[in-house]
């Protein structure tokens, strides 16, 4: 019976080593997250930045991704696609961007297929290049009709929110599954633990057999 039991406690050893193993491989196995941004949370800066970007600590999926930067009174500055090259993904901005506090909404599909998004925001002290001129006052203390009709025709520029579909973007990201990665290390620590008790029966009707054998 010493055998068996020495072969037992192995296969005990072997399961708790695997087990360890397995255990150590899962927190690599989690989402991507975000490093730095550009600006940093909270910068000030002397006047609203021609682009922003976040770095992840592996490169985002080319699909799924957005950007929305408002200003305080909630005005979209962003325009244009959101360009991701290595781990790095930018949103560049409309010129003539007003002084104050800016707050940058983002979200990309990280290289498991999640969805990842954050905030951060910067505040700039003056306003950018081409910022319309603060409005004047008429002689009776009210703003001008031009101050006060909003710009419309072929002059407007309007730039889409956050998750409006653009060439070479896509609205929403796509989900996989249930949106959570599959926890493989599951499935092969089940294996290794059927595969070690199949042996372990084996290797314990073997010894058996040679005991009846030599009796």
């Amino acid at each position: 019976m010493r055998p068996i039991r020495q072969i037992l406690t192995l296969g005990l050893v072997l399961l708790v080593f695997a087990a360890g193993v397995l255990g150590l491989a899962g927190p690599a196995a989690a989402h991507d997250a975000a490093e730095s941004s550009t600006p940093s949370a909270g910068a000030s800066l002397p006047a609203p930045p021609e682009q922003v970007s976040v770095a992840f600590n592996n490169k985002p999926l080319g699909i799924g991704a957005a950007f929305s930067v408002k200003d305080a009174s909630g005005t979209e500055w962003a325009e244009g696609p959101v360009d991701i090259v290595d781990n790095v993904a930018s949103q560049k901005l409309r010129a003539g961007g007003p002084a104050g506090e800016y707050t940058v909404a983002w979200r990309v599909v990280s290289s498991d297929s999640h969805p990842i998004e954050g905030t951060f925001s910067f505040t700039a002290a003056s306003a950018g290049q081409g910022a319309a001129p603060a409005a004047s006052p008429t002689e009776g203390g009210s703003p001008t009709a031009a101050a006060t009709v909003p710009a419309t025709g072929a002059g407007a520029s309007t730039a889409p929110a956050m998750g409006t579909a653009r060439p070479g973007t896509t609205g929403e990201p796509e989900q996989v599954g249930s949106g959570e990665p599959f926890q493989w290390s599951i499935v092969i620590f089940a294996l290794v633990a059927v595969g070690l008790l199949a042996t372990l029966a084996i290797l314990a009707r073997r010894r058996l057999t040679a005991g009846t054998d030599d009796e």
